[in-house]
């Protein structure tokens, strides 16, 4: 599957609060995962498929948290992406630090700045598919932040540039 080349995105999340009745607790952290499977599904409805694997820390999440979104990310977005891909790393409030971004009205979750394009979604469908969990999330917000700069893809295990 090396040479199957994808598009990168970050998926991210933002934790539920621990008392998600009191208007006061502070917000969850935001979580944030770099993903090479996602797919669009449905133009109507909007639907788009991201596959993770099971018992990671995203997948434990959007378990429990049915709003998420996504940032396509740029050629010049790498960093992030090899960020966020780190395994055993360190914890997310830190790889946030210094990424500029929006928190989604729809989801609460971040959304890179200067990403090719960003989604909100909510979780309709999880289906279980051998160590992966594939999660299906209908479209509720979808914009174009950044024109510029072609896609990040990933191809034969590295990040490539299109041309």
């Amino acid at each position: 599957m090396s040479r199957l080349a994808s598009g990168v995105v970050l998926v991210t999340a933002q934790e539920p609060p621990l008392d998600p009745d009191d208007p006061q607790a502070p917000r969850g952290e935001d979580v944030g995962m770099t993903a090479t499977a996602f797919m669009s599904v449905s133009l109507d409805p909007p639907l788009v498929l991201v596959s993770l694997r099971e018992g990671s820390r995203m997948d434990d999440l959007l378990d429990e948290q049915p709003r998420w979104a996504v940032s396509v990310l740029s050629e010049s977005q790498r960093h992030i992406a090899g960020r966020f891909a780190m395994k055993g790393r360190v914890s997310d409030r830190l790889l946030f630090a210094d990424i500029p971004y929006l928190r989604g009205e729809a989801s609460g979750a971040p959304l890179v700045g200067g990403a090719l394009a960003t989604l909100e979604c909510r979780t309709e469908q999880r289906v279980p598919a051998g160590d992966h969990t594939l999660v299906i999330g209908r479209v509720l917000t979808a914009s174009l932040p950044s024109a510029d700069g072609g896609p990040l893809a990933y191809f034969k295990g590295r990040y490539r540039q299109l041309g």
